[in-house]
């Protein structure tokens, strides 16, 4: 059965310093079976002021976020998932909060901009959070074909958002990946209870990768990145530290979970209209 993994992290503001984490943290990964593996949300950097200077380097010819994701899934095989970068769609644009999927060779073989920005009050040191002003919308939904079987993503907020789960699974999505970084505050609220719910209503696989501890700013995230199967049972989960979630999708209990329940079949309302979803995109002629 083929396998995943989500990487837990606490990303800082460097960005060096982030990758050399997440490197160590893939490697042990690819070591225990993973063919697919996913970094959480801000990965490279989280608390940087600089997020118009670092999406600049990553649209031009330097690219070393990126460089990074393709030299790491070379190096194991492996597709790997860039939970989030900035990344502009023109030359000054405004950047994305932009989802990279970068097959065994390298290659970037599917891009998702953020659709729904976390623009918030939480009751935590932080105070506020207003995405928006640093980011731009995503206009798209993406699911795409992978080794581990058909692949929907989305990002963090979008988890509160069931339609999107629902056009995904309507695109034939069997795995939804979702990289956070989850507050602590809302995590121990909702986190859990969402992402079994979203699990359960689109009968799909979920592998979440969340940010874990004391960022910079004294941003606190909440961890407990996971792996749940479409019943909604929790498989797997990392409550807390730096680390790796591992587990496997079972075709066949797939399909017999959605035979035996064929709520898609039984649907007597239509989904709201959602994106038009765009199965491949690369990022190779930005």
């Amino acid at each position: 059965m083929p396998g995943v993994a989500a990487i837990q992290m606490t990303s800082q503001p460097q960005v060096q310093e982030n990758l050399q984490q997440a490197a160590q943290l893939i490697a042990r990964a690819a070591e225990q079976g993973a063919e697919l593996v996913l970094l959480p949300e801000c990965f490279a950097a989280l608390g940087n002021p600089s997020l118009a200077a670092i999406a600049a380097l990553e649209f031009g010819p330097e690219r070393p976020i990126r460089r990074f994701l393709a030299e790491q899934a070379r190096a194991h095989g492996i597709w790997l998932i860039g939970g989030s970068l900035p990344l502009p769609r023109v030359a000054g644009g405004k950047p994305m909060a932009t989802q990279l999927v970068v097959d065994e060779l390298g290659q970037e073989v599917a891009r998702y901009d953020k659709l729904h920005l976390f623009d918030v009050d939480v009751s935590d040191s932080h105070s506020n959070y207003r995405e928006s002003r640093d980011y731009g919308f995503g206009e798209q939904l993406v699911c795409l074909d992978s080794p581990v079987g058909r692949l929907g993503l989305s990002i963090c907020y979008d988890v509160r958002f069931p339609e999107l789960y629902q056009a995904l699974r309507l695109e034939g999505a069997e795995l939804i990946v979702v990289p956070a970084a989850f507050t602590a505050v809302t995590g121990a609220a909702h986190w859990e209870v969402l992402l079994r719910a979203r699990a359960i209503e689109s009968q799909c696989y979920v592998l979440a990768a969340n940010q874990w501890g004391t960022h910079a700013g004294g941003r606190q995230t909440y961890g407990h990145s996971c792996f749940i199967d479409p019943w909604g049972e929790l498989l797997a989960s990392l409550p807390e530290g730096t680390g790796i979630v591992t587990g496997e999708l079972d075709q066949a209990y797939l399909s017999d979970v959605r035979q035996r329940m064929p709520i898609t079949a039984h649907r007597r309302f239509a989904p709201p209209a959602a994106p038009q979803p765009v199965a491949k995109e690369s990022s190779q002629n930005e």
